[in-house]
């Protein structure tokens, strides 16, 4: 289990582009479960959409890739995880992504991705986000870990 202090000495992002509030179980190179609780304070809200929050799917990917980042990074032998500052992690591609139902201020997004492959700095996952249990987001990922 990973705190958000501990998620920032992985992850760059900083508010409010930090999508991950908590890992809850992680097993290296196979696969992450993490949250991001969903609050009205949030500024996307201001014009996503008033009177009708709803919180943005490219968040929700965002937050997905955000999560694989950290499976990534703590995959890494111990020598390499000790360059986390140094490098970053791109998006390649967002494929067979689907949005099943909207997330809401008050919702605790949950996100499960698992490795489909990883070769040298190249990970491909598949994610899925749910909020009680039902799934909202579904998307397959790949991603590179490079130098900054």
């Amino acid at each position: 289990m990973l705190d958000v202090l501990e998620i920032q000495k992985i992850l760059p992002h900083r508010f409010p582009f930090l999508l991950v509030d908590r890992v809850i179980d992680i097993k290296e190179g196979e696969y992450i479960e993490a949250y991001k609780n969903v609050t009205i304070g949030e500024s996307v809200f201001e014009g996503h959409f008033p009177g009708h929050p709803i919180y943005p799917g490219v968040m929700i990917i965002e937050g997905m890739a955000q999560a694989g980042g950290i499976l990534a990074f703590k995959s890494m032998d111990a020598e390499s995880q000790e360059d986390t500052k140094n490098k970053v992690v791109y998006f390649m591609s967002i494929d067979r992504c689907k949005f099943r139902s909207p997330v809401r201020p008050g919702d605790r997004l949950v996100y499960k991705l698992k490795v489909l492959k990883h070769k040298g700095a190249i990970w491909v996952l598949e994610g899925k986000a749910y909020v009680d249990g039902k799934l909202t987001t579904e998307a397959e990922l790949k991603a590179m870990i490079v130098d900054k």
